[in-house]
């Protein structure tokens, strides 16, 4: 039985270290993020022309942005794992409904994000040749536009972040403990898992428009990043 209680001790203090580490990550994606170009500037207005001509003349850099925005992603979904197993003990079934959200959240997101790093630039190489299935290409680069929100590629990233404000709203509740950073995160929960789906009512039900949705959800996700900063705190303290 000491074996045991050893045993679990010993995993608690490995998830805390996950967890810390994770969010440490995230914040230096985050750093990344501001350098590293996700798109055409001004994508949501630009030209499938000023789209093809911008992503073929900055191809690396485009393909690391993703690959950073790939890592952030990662060590997300490995900072709500470590959440979840948290909150295990106060509420076992909520922890493992969030757990399995926090999965699936992260295959929504690596589909897209794979394009963005694989489909995208060959895609882009392949129309500005005008060889073979250039005409392919051209068809199908469109619906893999990183900036427009009715995109194939959006759908699946929104997808991902629906997945994540249901881990919100089941782990809300059992974060909350007597000390003040993790009623903080409690509320910081509870404030992305209502705010998402609140924005997502109103898409719904059509009071914000298309070109509205990038500003709307992303009020959302603000308190998630702020989310990140006190499990870092927290997760230092515990370890």
């Amino acid at each position: 039985m000491s074996n045991l209680t050893a045993n679990d001790t010993a995993l608690d203090i490995q998830m805390n270290r996950f967890g810390f580490w994770c969010a440490v990550i995230c914040i230096a994606t985050g750093f990344l993020a501001v350098a590293l170009p996700l798109d055409v500037p001004g994508g949501y207005d630009a030209t499938p022309e000023e789209r093809l001509n911008w992503l073929a003349a900055h191809r690396s850099s485009f393909i690391a942005g993703w690959i950073n925005q790939i890592v952030a992603m990662l060590t997300l979904s490995g900072l709500f794992l470590a959440i979840a197993w948290r909150v295990r003990q106060k509420s076992p079934l909520a922890a493992l409904l969030a757990a399995g959200a926090t999965a699936l959240a992260t295959m929504a997101f690596v589909i897209p994000k794979f394009m963005a790093v694989w489909t995208i630039p060959l895609l882009t190489q392949a129309a500005i040749s005008e060889g073979a299935g250039a005409d392919m290409a051209a068809t199908l680069l469109p619906l893999l536009n990183v900036s427009i929100p009715f995109s194939l590629y959006t759908s699946f990233d929104y997808m991902g972040f629906w997945l994540y404000s249901l881990f919100a709203l089941l782990t809300m509740v059992p974060m909350v403990d007597r000390d003040w950073p993790s009623k903080l995160a409690a509320l910081l929960l509870c404030l992305f898992g209502v705010g998402f789906h609140a924005a997502f009512a109103m898409l719904i039900f059509g009071v914000i428009g298309a070109e509205d949705i990038e500003v709307s959800f992303g009020l959302s996700f603000l308190p998630l990043f702020i989310l990140v900063l006190v499990m870092v705190a927290i997760f230092r303290r515990v370890d």
